[in-house]
């Protein structure tokens, strides 16, 4: 369990080496120039933290002095490091003066906590270009509005700043932040489709034998993609022709959940995916399938979710919910085409050997689409081509990168237009991850704490209190690197591990403590955060309920089944705030 983000921070800082682009058309054509240059070096140092931002958007900023030179740079590492504004101010140090500031995405300070505001307005920039304002509702021209009313000029690409290179410096910031965007407008996560296949396009040979058809320069590529993925997705097939670890081999501290969709669950009984002591593995199938296979994987501590009906579009809406971004898809034809009807892939990377094989049988990487004439092709967008060792990779959109959806006028503001219209208030608010609007409630929210750990030091992560009192080397090990860890993800990801490899060094009260550790944590992140703690006073007579579908302790669970302990807890300290109670009295913490 991780509740609270750290402080600790990292960033890209390259030499000062970008001057002013000479140009010998007008003026505004080479400010322009500049101008669309440095947005685009924001969006390229954003993306240099894909996958491990998630569920936050990939942030970038370069400050760059008067004279055109670049005096800072910076970008969000991880959930809840400093913001991309922060760091790059602290690179610039005194230069940021009078600097223009290039951001990939207008800043979504969370809820009050207006640190990237606040460091661009606190080091004296002069002006700011936006690539993009903020995707979610609830965010979305606030920073813009912060920033202007501070006296900064601000300018969006797209509004007040247009032209061809603009226009091409907007897309790249639309790219590097597609699956938040797709979020924001579709029920769907980002969805990219890959595979490796032969010049005459076949993806095994008439055998099923498949390895290996890429070379190891593409093997890597795939690698860096699944590092950039909340999930991976195959099928029952692949599971049982090819025993994939589906791992990403990177190194890092993002590793993505591996997801095994089948209709039948066929599978082996022993197979590398129901190895989850490094991550985790979820099968979706069909409801009422093979309940004997599903407890014996429950036993090995895969999670099973039945579907009524399965199929592409459903599984990825659930997944949707779930908080998920970003999917790779590494499946067989089958699968693939079923995918590609249900409107659910976005992308597609094609990695193309310079192999024949043959095989009137060979499977190819996708399946039956009905399709009977040419004009029915699908047709990729934005199409891309790039050697990979002696492959080509070939990559394109089957689906534009959306616009971002209008703002839709608040309920308050709906008010003031027509007194009329009543504002609709819910009896019960629903929170999860920090695309909400109340995702600060969340125990994943940029708002480290520091509580005593029970051994005489302080801690930022709870994870680490799992291990606290062992006695046992590694246990401690454990705590100290779980308290070094950058980010929530990797210290959520460092508990979990351990726990699976080693469920011996967990200290023996867990079970009966963690509530008690999570209250002591929540009310001091509401204490130390006033903002955090008058949203929580405005939510007074609202039941609070931890929404996730797939936390069945404290969340809500997927069909209501869920305790919902975190809500609980809230909604006890809230009453405590409001002086009904000054500490949590037996009969409280019996109700909980």
């Amino acid at each position: 369990m991780v509740l609270f983000l750290g402080t600790k921070s990292y960033f890209y800082s390259s030499p000062v080496l970008c001057k002013s682009i000479a140009s010998n058309s007008s003026h505004n054509h080479a400010a322009h120039s500049l101008d669309a240059f440095y947005i685009k070096r924001a969006a390229d140092i954003a993306d240099s933290s894909a996958g491990y931002t998630s569920p936050h958007p990939n942030f970038g900023c370069v400050i760059a002095a008067p004279s055109g030179t670049v005096a800072g740079e910076g970008y969000l590492y991880a959930q809840g490091t400093k913001a991309a504004e922060v760091l790059a101010v602290e690179a610039a140090g005194g230069f940021s003066k009078g600097s223009t500031a290039y951001l990939n995405m207008e800043p979504g300070d969370c809820h009050g906590d207006h640190s990237a505001v606040s460091a661009l307005v606190q080091a004296g920039i002069k002006r700011v270009v936006v690539g993009i304002r903020h995707p979610l509702q609830h965010l979305h021209g606030n920073a813009i509005r912060s920033l202007r009313g501070q006296g900064l000029q601000v300018d969006v690409v797209g509004e007040d700043l247009k032209s061809k290179i603009m226009e091409e410096a907007r897309k790249s910031c639309l790219l590097v932040n597609a699956p938040l965007i797709h979020r924001a407008t579709s029920r769907v996560p980002f969805s990219v489709l890959k595979y490796a296949m032969t010049l005459d396009g076949k993806i095994a040979t008439t055998s099923g034998h498949a390895s290996w058809i890429s070379s190891k320069e593409s093997r890597n590529r795939v690698f860096e993609l699944r590092g950039r993925s909340d999930a991976i997705i195959v099928g029952g097939n692949t599971v049982r022709r090819d025993n994939p670890r589906l791992t990403a081999r990177h190194g890092g501290g993002h590793t993505p959940i591996r997801i095994v969709m089948t209709q039948t669950f066929n599978l082996p009984e022993e197979a590398n995916l129901w190895d989850i002591s490094d991550v985790s593995t979820i099968v979706v199938t069909q409801r009422g399938a093979r309940r004997s296979f599903q407890k014996l994987l429950a036993s090995k501590g895969v999670e099973v979710v039945e579907f009524d009906i399965l199929n592409p579009r459903e599984v990825m809406e659930y997944f949707h919910d779930r908080g998920y971004l970003s999917i790779l898809w590494e499946c067989g034809g089958t699968l693939t085409a079923s995918a590609i009807s249900s409107g659910v892939i976005h992308k597609v990377f094609a990695f193309v050997a310079p192999k024949i094989i043959g095989g009137k049988n060979a499977p190819s990487p996708v399946g039956e689409l009905g399709m009977v004439e040419m004009s029915q092709a699908l047709d990729l967008i934005d199409v891309c081509f790039e050697q990979v060792g002696p492959d080509m990779l070939i990559s394109g959109f089957l689906q534009p990168v959306p616009d971002l959806v209008p703002v839709i006028p608040s309920e308050d503001e709906t008010f003031a237009i027509d007194p009329s219209i009543t504002p609709y208030e819910s009896k019960i608010i629903f929170f999860y991850k920090t695309w909400d609007p109340y995702g600060a409630f969340s125990n994943f929210s940029p708002h480290p704490i520091q509580m005593p750990d029970g051994s005489g030091s302080y801690a930022t992560w709870s994870s680490a209190h799992k291990f606290v009192g062992v006695n046992e080397p590694v246990a401690k090990d454990c705590v100290e690197k779980i308290k070094s860890a950058k980010s929530p993800e990797e210290a959520a990801r460092m508990g979990r591990s351990i726990q699976k490899q080693h469920p011996d060094l967990v200290r023996s009260d867990w079970e009966g403590v963690k509530i008690d550790v999570m209250y002591r944590a929540l009310k001091c992140k509401f204490s130390i955060y006033p903002h955090l703690q008058s949203m929580l006073l405005a939510t007074a007579g609202s039941v609070l309920v931890e929404a996730s579908p797939h936390d069945l302790f404290w969340g809500g669970g997927r069909e209501g089944e869920g305790l919902n302990y975190l809500g609980r807890l809230l909604m006890l300290i809230r009453s405590e705030f409001l002086g009904e109670c000054s500490s949590p009295s037996e009969s409280t913490c019996t109700a909980l």
